[in-house]
This record gives C-alpha cells, structure tokens and sequence, in this order.
C-alpha cells in the first residue's frame, strides 16, 4: 500500500460524497495504491451509513466506527493505528483542506522528507475572534516550547512510515500530534495553499474544544506554566516581605499613625488567594494529566470496522 488517508468524521454527511469523489480522483491521477480510512467519531448524523455504503461499494474504503465521539485528536490517532500505507495523508472532512494539494504533498515527499504539512496562507470563512486567537495561540505556543511546532498549520500532511511507527510509541491520552510530529524530528518542510470556507454543515470544533486542544498542546510540549507559577511565587513573596520592612519602617521610626485598614485586608487577601488559585490550577492540570496516562485506559474503543483487527 502506498498510501492511506485518514479522515476523521463528526457530522459530515454533506461532505462524504464530494470528499470521496475528490480524494478518488486525485489518488487514480498519482497512480498509486491507496486506501481510504474514514474513521466516524460518534457523529449524530448519517455519516457512517454513507461511508458504510461507500465501503460496499469500493474496496479502497475502509472504515472504523468508534463507540462514542472521543475527539479528532483521537480519532486520527485510530486511523493511524490501523493504517498500513507507506506513506499517511491526514485530512479533515469538511474540505476547507483541498484533497487536490495532496499531488504536491507526496511529490514532496519524494524529495525525501519524512514530514511535509500544509500551511495556510489565508483561511475564508473565517471570524476575526478564531483568525485571531489561533494566530495568537500558535504564535504563543512556539515561544515557549522548546519543540518547533509550525505556525498556522493544521493536522493536514502526509507523514512516512517511520513517522508512524514512532508516533504509536508516544501513549499519551491528550493528544497534540501536530506537537507530537514536530518532536519526533526527521526531515520536515511544508507547502503553502489559501485554506477555503466549509464546503457544507457546521463545524464540529467549538470554541471550547479549541480550548482543550490549545491547552493539551501547551501542558504537552511546555513546562513554561509551571515556570510561570515559581516566578510569580518569587514575585509575590519579595513584594510581601518589601511592604513588611516597610510596616515596620512606618511603625517604628515615624511619627506616622497606623490604621489596620479593612479594605487594604481585603485587597491583600484576595491579590494573594487569587494567585493561590491560579497556581493550584496550572499545577492541577499537568497533575490531571499524569493521573489521566496512569490509568492505562484504550485511548479509543472500536463500535464496528471493516479493517481486521490486529
């Protein structure tokens, strides 16, 4: 097999169809043997009855249909674990990612590169909140990892063999596998495109799990939070002990009148609780993580597929 593309799926019945039909024609152009890996991550719709039909109808579909929607990190990560292509394709349903760039993505990588992603140059249809926050968030991430994780890309890209073979080793449950990939290193480039406007329905990336996967990227590649908590800890104290010397200053060697006030009281106690509850909470989250990873959990469980189980 030369090459699998996985497509995780949430909801995407008005896309299915069209997808197919793009994707089938540009692997047919390239001339290669392919497989399709749709996997359904407990849409709502009528997705998998689609794709169901797509696979009796042609033996390059191949389909896993997870028990309950687990999230699009992990749904590739399943399309990855069942995936016997030379070489992996990831792309999204939606076809704001055009299946077409998937010509210079190989042709690429037979230049010998490991990893070649697609990097936006524009994204239609768009808010300014998202365009904004994500510009911002990529743009923080990469300044406080040590890992260079590439700016305005997405999870589209084809990946080698080698590359897989590495990422089944990493069995974290939050996954960032932008992240992931970049950490595994080999040689790595990308190609620009103008990223389009949802072909149809809605998107399935709130803005809450936004959220979660900028927070996942952040907790998994960076221990700058943590580094935050101890400077601001320093920080605090040192102001704590300054107005203390300066307490005892006013009290005993002015002539000043000291007043304990009530409102000053409270300031200090909520300034310094705040930063209390802001610590715990950073620290909380990596600790979350770890708890989350001890328990060995599957990472996915499998409702009904046409791939044979290893």
């Amino acid at each position: 097999m030369d090459i699998s593309v996985i497509i995780p799926v949430y909801n995407e019945e008005l896309n299915i169809d069209l997808l197919f039909n793009r994707l089938t024609n540009v692997m047919l152009a390239l001339g290669v043997k392919y497989e399709l890996i749709f996997v359904n991550d407990g849409s709502k719709d009528n997705s998998i009855h689609l794709v169901k039909k797509l696979a009796a109808q042609h033996q390059t579909v191949r389909y896993i249909d997870l028990s309950r929607n687990f999230g699009h990190q992990v749904a590739v990560s399943a399309g990855i674990d069942k995936a016997i292509g030379n070489a992996i394709v990831i792309i999204d349903a939606d076809l704001q990612d055009p299946p077409e760039l998937i010509h210079q993505l190989y042709a690429k990588m037979q230049e010998g590169y490991d990893v070649v992603y697609a990097k936006r140059n524009s994204r239609k249809g768009e808010s300014f909140l998202k365009l904004f926050t994500a510009r911002l968030f990529y743009r923080i991430l990469s300044s406080i990892t040590s890992v260079n994780i590439p700016v305005d890309t997405g999870d589209f890209r084809i990946i080698s063999r080698r590359v897989v073979e590495a990422l089944k080793q990493m069995p974290e449950t939050n996954k960032y596998l932008r992240g992931q990939i970049a950490w595994i290193g080999y040689e790595q480039t990308y190609v620009s495109y103008n990223r389009e406007e949802r072909n149809a329905g809605k998107t399935g990336y709130t803005y809450r799990k936004m959220f979660k996967l900028a927070l996942d990227g952040i907790t998994a590649f960076s221990n700058f939070p943590i580094k935050l908590v101890t400077f601001m800890g320093f920080f605090v104290s040192a102001i704590a002990f300054f107005m203390i010397l300066v307490s005892f200053y006013i009290k005993y060697f002015t002539d000043l009148n000291t007043v304990q006030g009530w409102t000053s009281l409270m300031v200090g106690l909520m300034f310094f609780g705040g930063v209390q509850l802001i610590s715990l909470g950073i620290i909380g989250e990596y600790i979350s993580r770890i708890n989350t990873d001890v328990r060995k959990r599957p990472l996915y469980l499998v409702k009904e597929s046409n791939i044979e189980q290893e």
